[in-house]
């Protein structure tokens, strides 16, 4: 059997734990997503505030991040698998637990910590970085294909959602939330997640033992790649990648908790909300995987300066555009360069830093994100709290993603990526 042909069609091998990892991304992210339809029905029931929600969900965030370097470093150490197998454990029994809420500290400490906890070993950074060892030709859109999951999670799971808290009550939602990732991912992710090639004896993007050889002796060392992800604070191409991906979590985290109640707040009945925001992640498969393909082709920092540019137009025309009009522009505009910054963002750092730290490094990069999103969910709900309006925070976010595309942009990547060494490497024996 040659080295290509590790499945009885001849299909490589990592594309199962692409396919695989899609479906992770799908039901834990798409069940974190939806935490927005239930805060309307907590605050009428428990009489809780915006920005006592906003508190719990903005922990999440937070611990999402800070846990995220500890799940790397394992990760990179010792067995991925195992890492993304307890985090799956741990967050779908939490899930299932959030059912039981009963008084606001409980929820904090559930949503707030065990969750997020828990995303942290079965997150995409996680996910993105196994992927970095299975594709090289072809990583960024392996890495795209993963986060199209998550977009799918919030296509199909936020409205579900609603749905079956129209239906029933938001008890059962979260209880079903939390059996899809204990019945359906966990068993998926025991069955299908390899390490890395060289378990199933294979090599990346299922090249034959000589081309990869190949390939290798034509890689050279990156100027910047690491051992330690110490170093890699010592350039500045991670100070721009961290800066722009805060902006990120800014702008993502407050979306992601506050966009259906503030469509609410417009006169939009929830299903309707729900389905806007649905749309919206929908489109983000077509933006990550658009953004994916022309990074591997046309290279990763001007892609994702654009992304930044445009979700930074989909701000403004939402504060212009008040009303469902609005809503659905900034959907469109919002969804297309909502996750399309995170296989960018996974494989520029990649590309500069290499792949024997990388777990950690996307994990600190994580942070900066969480961090951006927890900031911005708590100041939306204060703010909300006290002017009883989403615009001021609004506008705050938006305004900060046009220094992050120049951020982005000004990022030498060209000088040290080890995508562009290895052309030079291999234009120069032509």
């Amino acid at each position: 059997m040659k080295d290509t042909e590790n499945t009885p069609s001849g299909i490589y091998y990592g594309w199962y734990i692409v396919a695989t990892t899609m479906f992770l991304a799908l039901v834990s992210t798409g069940a974190r997503q939806s935490f927005g339809i239930f805060i309307i029905p907590l605050e009428e029931e428990f009489g809780w505030s915006r920005f006592t929600l906003s508190l719990a969900v903005g922990t999440g965030f937070l611990v999402n991040g800070l846990t995220q370097p500890i799940a790397g470093h394992y990760f990179d150490r010792f067995d991925g698998k195992k890492v993304i197998l307890w985090g799956l454990v741990i967050m779908g029994f939490s899930t299932v637990l959030l059912s039981l809420t009963f008084h606001f500290l409980f929820l904090f400490f559930m949503f707030g910590f065990v969750v997020s906890i828990g995303m942290s070993g079965s997150s995409i950074t996680n996910t993105m970085s196994m992927l970095s060892k299975w594709f090289r030709r072809k990583r960024a859109t392996a890495m795209a294909l993963n986060l199209a999951g998550a977009s799918l999670g919030g296509l199909l799971l936020v409205p579900f959602g609603q749905y079956l808290l129209d239906a029933t009550n938001w008890r059962v939602t979260w209880v079903a939330f939390g059996l899809l990732i204990l019945l359906l991912a966990l068993p998926l992710a025991f069955i299908f997640i390899r390490n890395s090639p060289a378990d199933k004896g294979l090599q990346p993007d299922g090249e034959t033992k000589d081309a990869s050889k190949i390939a290798q002796t034509e890689r050279r060392r990156g100027v910047l790649e690491v051992d330690k992800w110490q170093e890699s604070f010592r350039s500045a191409p991670m100070w721009q990648i961290s800066a722009s991906y805060t902006v990120c979590g800014v702008t993502t985290g407050i979306i992601a908790a506050h966009f259906v109640p503030y469509a609410r707040d417009l006169g939009v009945s929830a299903s309707m909300a729900a389905t806007i925001f649905g749309v919206m992640m929908g489109l983000n498969v077509l933006g990550g995987l658009g953004a994916g393909m022309l990074s591997d082709r046309f290279g990763r920092k001007n892609v994702l300066a654009a992304v930044y540019l445009i979700r930074g137009m989909a701000y403004v025309l939402l504060l212009l555009m008040p009303g469902a009009p609005g809503l659905w522009v900034f959907a469109v505009l919002a969804g297309f360069s909502w996750v399309a910054s995170v296989p960018l963002t996974a494989s520029l750092t990649a590309d500069v830093y290499g792949l024997r730290a990388l777990a950690t490094i996307n994990g600190i990069s994580f942070l900066c994100h969480q961090v951006g999103s927890f900031v911005s969910i708590l100041l939306a709900g204060f703010l909300y709290d006290v002017t009883g309006s989403y615009t001021i925070p609004f506008a705050f976010a938006g305004s900060l993603l046009f220094p992050a595309a120049l951020s982005a942009f000004t990022v030498k990547e060209r000088k040290y990526s080890t995508r562009y060494q290895t052309v030079a490497v291999a234009a120069a024996g032509d």
